[in-house]
């Protein structure tokens, strides 16, 4: 709950500071005289970025079971979802976490973690990485699922997401007034925003949408390796982490839904734009760390 209140704090606080700037330089009076009202403007860019990232949150967990097709283990019914649930719940405990929903779908070798909140979310594991790996390293797996809740990755994803978004949605509209203004000037038989804008606005939605996803990446990639020295931390020693990460770098990896690829233990390697850093950093960020 913390951690939410913070994101709503920092978004009010992100569109706070916008209105600051644009009164110290004089933009809300440029915005006002070609009839951009600056208050709504910032209004719209808050709703906009805090909206559509806090629904975001709040549903990445019915999301999650119903486009991956994730059978809960409710009740275990095998020795391997005895050994599952108790593992996560191991974890849990010690991360001082509660205990979240545990799950399995079909599919290559893949886990995941996602839940708005630390005390209700929800780990899940594929058959494929079950299949493929030792139960040493399946447990390396859920510790760096269960270190991603404990962090709170993906409430903290969600807060940069939503200051990028409200960014991206107040500048291109205030860029996209000013290049109307200048292909507009001299002309006054109409006061309300011309094509201009509107295609201004299009293109700077999508060149500023792809500067705010190689942001949000980037982050991204710095919280995986923090979720593999948690996983190491969990597990009271680095090899099986290590082990476990050379095992997938050898295995194809399992795609999973957009609404949960970030938290996945795996992920595509595309540079900016990549969630997840290459393999071969993350075993050796681990390798030279201390414990």
């Amino acid at each position: 709950m913390k951690r939410i209140l913070l994101f709503v704090l920092t978004n009010v606080m992100v569109v706070a500071v916008l209105g600051v700037v644009a009164s110290l330089l004089g933009v809300n009076r440029f915005l006002t005289a070609n009839g951009l009202n600056l208050t709504a403007l910032l209004g719209f860019a808050l709703v906009m970025g805090f909206g559509g990232a806090i629904i975001s949150l709040l549903i990445s967990k019915p999301m999650a079971k119903w486009t991956t097709g994730l059978h809960m283990i409710d009740n275990p019914q095998t020795p391997d979802e005895a050994w599952i649930v108790g593992t996560v719940r191991k974890f849990a405990d010690k991360a001082g976490i509660g205990m979240p929903e545990v799950g399995i779908f079909e599919g290559e070798p893949n886990a995941f973690a996602t839940g708005a909140f630390k005390n209700s979310s929800l780990v899940a594991v594929s058959t494929g990485l079950l299949q493929n790996m030792t139960r040493e390293e399946v447990e390396a797996v859920i510790g760096h699922e269960v270190a991603h809740i404990a962090n709170g990755d993906m409430v903290t994803m969600t807060l940069i997401q939503g200051v990028m978004n409200t960014f991206v949605v107040f500048l291109s509209r205030v860029i996209g007034y000013a290049v109307d203004s200048f292909l507009r000037r001299g002309d006054d038989r109409s006061s309300g925003p011309g094509i201009g804008y509107y295609v201004s606005t299009i293109v700077l939605d999508i060149v500023l949408g792809f500067a705010a996803a190689m942001v949000v990446a980037w982050f991204s990639r710095q919280r995986e390796f923090r979720a593999d020295a948690g996983a190491a931390a969990l597990m009271g020693q680095k090899q099986p982490m290590i082990n476990a990460l050379a095992r997938l770098g050898g295995l194809p990896a399992g795609e999973l839904p957009k609404a949960v690829e970030a938290m996945g233990i795996t992920g595509s390697i595309g540079k900016l734009f990549a969630t997840h850093p290459p393999i071969e950093e993350r075993i050796a960020a681990l390798q030279s760390a201390q414990r």
